[in-house]
């Protein structure tokens, strides 16, 4: 197959780029070059910025694709220009969503595909719906061959899980409390990109996901609890975690909050029967605690990507006074 992926260079994206070219896919990567992330050997690089429609149709010439992947469309105006650019030049359209989309709190679980799409509380996941719903249109209507692929917390060894990546583990090492939302018991899933790429493959070139959606995630279930002490046993620290209402954080963060309350605050479990059915061969394969080991050991073998957020501590210091203030009062 040949296939072109925008982007191709992120957390996700690198997987899928690197098992595509594993399994001989003639890929081809456009990007403007600003990644720091090496695409694999073998990957054909566009240069070309995808918002600029005539420079990206310039660069792209007479390609025809079997597959078009965008991992960096947010916004109805992103896909609009891409059903410029693409509707014909590609047998299959990919779109990476995001699970964000389903109704929080969700009615019920596990999730499927078929749940309700509405987020009141994060303008992200609101722009991924109004996209699907162009995309489901142009499919219903023209019979624009468009795939919907709604990733969960899919992680890398960059990735730490935790509000302040790399600030959390720090102050993990340093004996300080570290805030987990709630009271840390509502149940997650992270996803390990690497098992991510083996579900998203199987998509490419399948007619079974013509106009249709798919989640890709683990079947592993993790509490918030569970996550982060993991993440303390890889770091060889001694957990201190104190426990805070979403609400409260988000009177002191919203960007935090919004991320809290429109979609980690609530448990998230999910059905991948449909992805098992269109590519049989799906297993995720790869648990939390090896992907903590990872990160820890990507993070230690250099200093430089040891950062500490200072403002994001100094927040976190503050809710959890703010919290114990509240608490003291209470009694």
């Amino acid at each position: 197959m040949r296939v072109l992926f925008i982007g191709g260079t992120g957390v996700i994206s690198s997987a899928c780029s690197q098992l595509a070219v594993e399994r001989g896919i003639d890929l081809y990567l456009l990007n403007r070059g600003a990644t720091q992330r090496v695409p694999p050997p073998g990957a054909q690089i566009i240069r070309a910025d995808i918002r600029n429609v005539e420079e990206t149709r310039r660069a792209l010439g007479a390609l025809q694709f079997d597959a078009v992947v965008n991992w960096i469309a947010y916004t109805p105006a992103h896909i609009q220009t891409d059903l410029e650019l693409f509707r014909e030049r590609t047998a299959q359209y990919v779109f990476i969503s995001s699970a964000s989309v389903y109704q929080k709190p969700p009615v019920s679980l596990p999730i499927t595909e078929s749940a309700a799409l509405f987020n009141p509380h994060w303008q992200y996941s609101r722009d991924k719906i109004a996209c699907e719903n162009i995309l489901t249109h142009a499919y219903r209507e023209t019979q624009f061959p468009a795939t919907i692929v709604r990733p969960s917390h899919t992680y890398d060894q960059t990735k730490i899980p935790l509000p302040g990546k790399w600030t959390a583990v720090e102050r993990m090492r340093r004996g300080k409390p570290v805030i987990v939302h709630g009271d840390g018991t509502s149940l997650w899933t992270l996803t390990h990109h690497r098992d991510f790429a083996q579900g998203f493959l199987g998509l490419l070139g399948n007619t079974h996901a013509l106009g249709e959606a798919f989640h890709i995630t683990s079947d592993e279930i993790l509490t918030w609890n569970q996550i982060a002490e993991i993440l303390a046993r890889a770091a060889g620290a001694t957990p201190r975690f104190i426990h805070i209402a979403s609400e409260f954080i988000a009177a002191f963060d919203a960007e935090w909050g919004a991320g809290l309350l429109g979609d980690k605050a609530h448990s998230a479990i999910f059905d991948n029967t449909k992805l098992k059915r269109a590519v049989p061969d799906f297993v995720a394969a790869i648990p939390f605690t090896q992907g903590a080991r990872e990160m820890l050991a990507w993070f230690d073998a250099d200093p430089a990507r040891r950062v500490v957020d200072p403002q994001l501590d100094q927040v976190m210091d503050r809710i959890i006074a703010a919290n114990d203030a509240g608490l003291r009062a209470a009694r």
